[in-house]
């Protein structure tokens, strides 16, 4: 303390201890600022580049594995086997029959097909749930079922269970015998054409349709065109003619089991499964066990139903996904001049 100082005068504080210096960055205009910003954008570039090797590499491991599990799921698909032991073949008709449907004549015929040659098969059995569909489709499974009996001596009987009707029926009638439940729904011989007529809303609200043809007919069944007489005589000739198919297949499958004098069995109408074997319809009640232990005497069963597995339906998505890709890579590509 300095003694010179007066006693009103206030005291010096303390020194305070010097805190511990921290290394700054090299500063702009320093030596070797330039080396050190280098290194970090080097470093940063050589981390990015990694991960991006990484990445790529994830990318390209899961799609390998995407496509050995599509190549395992198609090779080892749940196929019946040419020497399998006795048994009845299952072949399932479910929903709509129609052409891009799991119920079309292709698959179900070739299901038919595999389950009428397979030697340990001792009778085919239809398993049908379906309210009906397209007549052609119909048509082309009966057609090839009676001759497949007739080609493999192989009995082939229908199982109804919530409903056969329509288009279902149709491909019914080919079997031996037909089981249904009491409580299932048969029947529904008869053929559609459905559609709409907008002309009247169209007058109401003020909209002109106009329609130019070449053919006086090309507009026939045109939903904003009015219906005129002789289009709506034309398409009522279609439809019995398809009805008349309809019968005749009916009354070939079924023979003298139906009841001729009812009036109202072709008339459109559905029966249940109890009606339908009073009127001829179905021969009596049973599900698919029964049939399988008491009338073919093989009671395992093997599904020969053919589906389209998750695999497939996968690789169908990625071979539209690759498509449309390719598509907009070629629109995007600069046009030859």
């Amino acid at each position: 303390m300095n003694e010179n100082l007066p006693p009103d005068h206030p005291a010096e504080p303390p020194a305070a201890t010097p805190a511990p210096a921290t290394p700054a960055p090299a500063a702009a205009g320093a030596p070797g600022w330039e080396r050190a910003t280098m290194e970090r954008l080097l470093f940063a570039t050589l981390e990015e580049q990694k991960t991006a090797r990484r990445w790529r590499a994830f990318v390209r491991l899961a799609w390998l594995a995407f496509f050995i599990f599509i190549v395992w799921a198609l090779t080892f698909r749940n196929a019946p086997s040419d020497k399998l032991a006795p048994h009845t073949a299952v072949i399932e008709i479910e929903g709509e029959i129609g052409a891009k449907t799991e119920a079309s004549a292709e698959n179900v015929l070739a299901a038919a097909k595999a389950a009428f040659e397979d030697e340990g098969a001792r009778g085919v059995v239809l398993l049908i749930n379906s309210p009906g569909g397209s007549p052609v489709q119909a048509g082309i499974i009966n057609d090839e079922l009676r001759r497949m009996k007739e080609k493999y001596k192989k009995p082939l009987y229908v199982v109804v269970e919530e409903s056969c009707a329509s288009a279902a029926y149709y491909i019914a009638v080919s079997a031996d015998r037909i089981f249904v439940d009491k409580a299932s729904i048969v029947g529904s011989i008869g053929v559609l054409m459905e559609g709409f007529g907008f002309v009247g809303l169209m007058d109401k609200l003020g909209v002109e349709r106009r329609l130019l043809t070449a053919g006086e007919n090309k507009g026939f069944l045109d939903p904003f065109s009015p219906q005129t007489e002789k289009h709506r005589q034309h398409a009522q000739q279609m439809l019995d003619v398809i009805h008349r198919q309809f019968i005749d297949v009916v009354k070939t499958g079924r023979g003298k089991r139906l009841k001729a004098d009812m009036p109202e069995l072709f008339s459109g109408l559905f029966w249940t499964g109890q009606q339908a074997v009073e009127l001829g319809l179905a021969d009596q009640l049973g599900n698919l066990d029964y049939v399988a232990r008491e009338v073919i005497k093989a009671e395992d069963l093997v599904d020969y139903t053919q589906r389209e597995n998750v695999a497939q339906k996968l690789a169908k998505r990625f071979g539209a996904a690759m498509g449309e890709g390719a598509m907009k890579a070629l629109k995007e590509m600069p046009a030859l001049r």
